[in-house]
């Protein structure tokens, strides 16, 4: 009876064992397909300064510089998503974090200003870098243009040499980095869904993960309104059903 007795709890124990490395397993996936605090950090700025939400991006500004985004990423950001907001929002978005900065350093806030963007090699042709740029996004050769940039030139000129030469191969920010904050400021504008649809797709091209992606969403609630959110829900459940297809 002892020895029964030993055995069962041993077994139970085994049980316990079991369960409890299962579960550390399962916290540890989830845990590293999470968005990291500057991940997050990049969504909430973007967000507010393409909708021109002052107040509120200089909190956001101060939490991602204390989760040690670079004073040069932040700035990067705030460059990329003029292409997305315009010129006025972007400004104002690097008004305030010059604001940010100042108060920081009167408080004795030393913040890491992180390396410049190198220099572009632009020994060929700015659309055909921009061209390459977007195939890289896209994953295969372009064939054809849309109709609006048969009917536009000049806007398909000004989207491979500047937005996908000037501004994607400047090296401070990431394909990865640069698309989040591409998303993130298509989603908080609103009513963009063949924009946003387009963009969902280049950051799973990227490297960006269905699961990272909800929970982008789910980040946005605390930055957007309830039917740009819920424009963004449904745009992004349509792109992951249409890749499992």
């Amino acid at each position: 009876m002892l020895l029964r007795s030993i055995l069962s709890t041993m077994t139970v124990l085994v049980w316990v064992v079991l369960f409890i490395s299962c579960q550390s397993i399962a916290q540890q996936a989830t845990s590293d397909n999470a968005l990291s605090n500057q991940e997050k950090s990049i969504i909430k700025i973007a967000s507010h300064t393409a909708q021109g939400n002052l107040s509120q991006l200089k909190d956001v500004l101060n939490e991602g510089l204390d989760h040690k985004l670079t004073v040069n990423e932040v700035k990067e950001i705030l460059v990329h998503l003029y292409a997305y907001a315009g010129f006025p929002r972007s400004i104002r978005g690097l008004q305030t974090l010059l604001e940010v900065l100042e108060e920081r350093t009167a408080k004795g806030i030393d913040d890491e200003w992180g390396p410049e963007a190198t220099t572009i090699d632009d020994s060929s042709s700015k659309y055909e870098r921009g061209k390459t740029v977007l195939e890289e996004l896209v994953g295969r050769p372009l064939d054809g243009k849309p109709e609006y940039q048969k009917f536009s030139p000049e806007m398909d000129r000004f989207l491979k040499e500047h937005l996908f030469a000037d501004i994607f191969e400047r090296d401070v920010l990431t394909y990865k980095q640069r698309e989040l904050v591409t998303i993130s400021v298509i989603a908080s504008l609103g009513s963009l869904e063949p924009m946003l649809r387009s963009h969902l797709n280049l950051s799973l091209n990227v490297g960006w993960l269905s699961e990272q992606l909800i929970e982008f969403t789910e980040i946005l609630v605390k930055t957007t309104t309830e039917d740009n959110v819920l424009a963004t829900k449904t745009v992004l459940t349509e792109v992951l059903k249409s890749r499992t297809e």
